[in-house]
């Protein structure tokens, strides 16, 4: 039995809908196709104002009468894969329906732009949709656990998906892992590379940079300098904190004398600072003080201080 047919068994014996996003999508097209059978173009010409038809279910729409939506968690698609996806939509048509949702006259795509490009380019007037009535925040969901599956989202385009679901919907790092299926540390670090400057996030984007090399950038006073260096040498990740460890240690020593007791101690303080971070999920800075010191923990939002409020209580999150 394979994971589709596994699913379906599952959610026929389910009492009701499950309404978590992260149990992924093929039990969602399970769903809609035991709802509805797949309808022609013939009947999903729409009413007599020219709206389309709403009905929830799996059915042919024409390609003209599909939009992108303009909040894809995806920005960046490779021609030379969409070629190769067309060519064998061609061969074989569209295997996979994508999902759409009524949008005014048209549909707009909640997930598979990535086909409805290929089948533009394949040339074909049909492709196959499963129609959802969704609002905006289920469908930024949906778009991003179908991304975040298919490892189609680059991680500064990840960390900028689970941001926005963040600000705007008020979603906490473990909500963000419930919907994605997902570890909360696995969100806080992806987050955290929101931090880099620009320029940084831009070659972690065109691949030039791993995500164990930005990560390793984060705390750098230098990324800026540092990062061109990284993707022109192919320098490794342990290269790079390597680098940091030597910037952070020659950075504006106060005195002579305090000079010297950084250099020994700036590693190990980096390192923590590092791994509190990644606990976290939030930029943290520790400044010795004799035997003791300071540390501070910043956060960008009441939800981050929150989190930090429930860690610091031992509440249960």
């Amino acid at each position: 039995m394979d994971d589709d047919q596994a699913l379906s068994e599952k959610n026929k014996k389910a009492p009701k809908r499950a309404t978590g996003l992260g149990r992924g999508l093929n039990s969602l097209f399970g769903e809609i196709q035991r709802e509805a059978p797949i309808e022609t173009s013939e009947t999903d010409d729409g009413d007599r104002d020219g709206q389309p038809n709403i009905t929830d279910g799996l059915r042919s729409i024409a390609v003209s009468d599909i939009r992108p939506n303009p909040d894809q968690p995806r920005q960046h698609f490779d021609t030379d894969a969409l070629d190769e996806l067309a060519d064998s939509m061609r061969q074989r048509g569209v295997i996979q329906p994508i999902v759409v949702r009524p949008h005014g006259k048209t549909y707009q795509i909640v997930a598979g732009e990535r086909r409805w490009r290929a089948a533009q380019r394949a040339r074909l007037h049909q492709i196959p949709a499963v129609v959802r009535s969704l609002n905006d925040e289920e469908t930024f969901e949906i778009a991003i656990v179908e991304n975040v599956q298919r490892k189609d989202l680059n991680v500064i385009e990840e960390a900028e998906a689970y941001a926005r679901l963040s600000t705007d919907y008020g979603h906490s790092q473990n909500r963000l892992a419930e919907i994605v299926g997902k570890s909360r540390s696995h969100i806080a670090n992806i987050m955290r590379l929101l931090e880099l400057p620009a320029s940084v996030k831009t070659l972690v984007m065109d691949d030039k940079l791993t995500m164990g090399h930005a990560r390793a950038l984060i705390n750098a006073p230098n990324a800026e300098e540092l990062a061109p260096q990284v993707a022109k040498q192919g320098l490794s990740v342990r290269d790079v904190e390597r680098l940091v460890r030597k910037a952070m240690a020659v950075k504006k020593p106060k005195s002579a004398k305090k000079s010297v007791a950084m250099s020994e101690t700036d590693a190990d303080i980096q390192a923590l600072e590092a791994h509190l971070g990644d606990l976290l999920g939030l930029k943290v800075k520790i400044q010795p003080d004799g035997q003791g010191g300071v540390m501070a923990i910043e956060y960008a939002n009441l939800d981050q201080l929150d989190l930090i409020c429930q860690r610091l209580t031992g509440e249960h999150i």
